[in-house]
């Protein structure tokens, strides 16, 4: 049953909708990039948020700022002297750097320097608001505050945001190019995710195109050109795909998507651990450790088990389901 909060919510862009679709377009992207709270939702949530802060305690902590907004960035191994890899991990919608601490100080052991990157409205990070935009903005400012990137691994939104990044996307935001980069259960396309929340919100269709067309408005792009996948097809880089089939947030179909962008993309399904626990397993974390190591040969496949006999293929792929 919808809570009371969201029928109110309906029934108030619905009755500005019939004033103003406009108007009502403009209040429900509002709406949709209005981040969750902060605070850690459940007790296995609140732990692992814990242990993620105690791991980046040691961090040096830098506030990047850039047009529309500023964004918390957590830098290891900063102030060693001499040539060494550089790494950007960004993470997804309603998470923060804490949970993407593993991953961080996994990367940071292989002796590389590892900057995390909170999103504007996430972790710490000021505001309520987030898009693509304000993403991709700040993982410029990262690239402009600290150099150029070996690669840059996002999780769900934070992969998608990086892949947009990697294009050069959006007008007026400077390409970040890196070397390599991991999409973790990322999203290839976002107009499905329009499409869920006017119906969550039971939009009519003038209000629901009013919302989908400030996306351009606000962002410089249409959101029929939000197509992550085909944003990785023409990078000239390394491109490694995590997904799991099992992904209840983000369809595997996404991942399929990203695959077909060509020989320059390889798939890793990594099954069993859904959407979110995928970011800290650790037949993943050594999967990314060899990518970032070492260029891959055509054609090579590896097979990883986890401890609960779930096996993972990890194939050089131009689309096909592995299975």
């Amino acid at each position: 049953m919808p809570s009371f909060a969201l029928k109110v919510t309906r029934l108030g862009l619905t009755s500005l909708g019939r004033i103003s679709p406009r108007l009502a377009g403009k209040a429900a992207f509002k709406l949709f990039c209005l981040t969750p709270s902060r605070r850690p939702q459940g007790a296995k949530a609140e732990v692992a948020h814990a242990q993620g802060r105690a791991r980046l305690n040691s961090a040096e902590q830098i506030m990047l700022s850039f047009r529309g907004g500023r964004a918390m960035a957590y830098r290891l191994n900063g102030g060693a002297k001499g040539r060494r890899k550089r790494f950007l991990v960004v993470h997804g919608w309603g998470s923060s750097s804490e949970y993407m601490s593993e991953l961080a100080v996994f990367l940071a052991n292989t002796g590389a320097e590892v900057i995390s990157l909170d999103l504007p409205g996430h972790g710490r990070s000021p505001g309520r608001f987030l898009n693509v935009r304000l993403a991709v903005s700040a993982i410029a400012a990262a690239a402009e505050r600290f150099g150029a990137f070996d690669a840059t691994i996002g999780h769900s939104f934070g992969g998608a945001s990086i892949a947009l990044a990697a294009a050069g996307f959006l007008p007026g935001v400077a390409q970040v190019l890196p070397g390599r980069l991991v999409l973790i259960g990322a999203p290839s396309a976002m107009g499905w995710l329009f499409t869920d929340f006017g119906g969550m919100m039971k939009l009519d269709a003038a209000t629901q195109a009013a919302l989908e067309a400030e996306v351009g408005h606000v962002t410089g792009r249409p959101l029929g050109d939000y197509d992550a996948g085909r944003s990785v097809h023409d990078l000239g880089r390394p491109v490694l795909v995590i997904h799991a089939e099992d992904d209840k947030e983000v369809s595997a179909d996404h991942a399929r998507a990203y695959a077909t962008a060509g020989d320059h993309v390889r798939l890793l399904w990594a099954n069993g651990f859904g959407h979110r626990r995928i970011v800290s397993a650790a037949p993943v974390l050594a999967a990314i450790g060899e990518f970032l190591a070492e260029a891959p040969e055509s054609g090579k496949e590896n097979t990883f088990e986890t401890d609960n006999e779930t096996v993972i293929s990890f194939l050089r792929t131009s689309g096909r389901r592995v299975s």
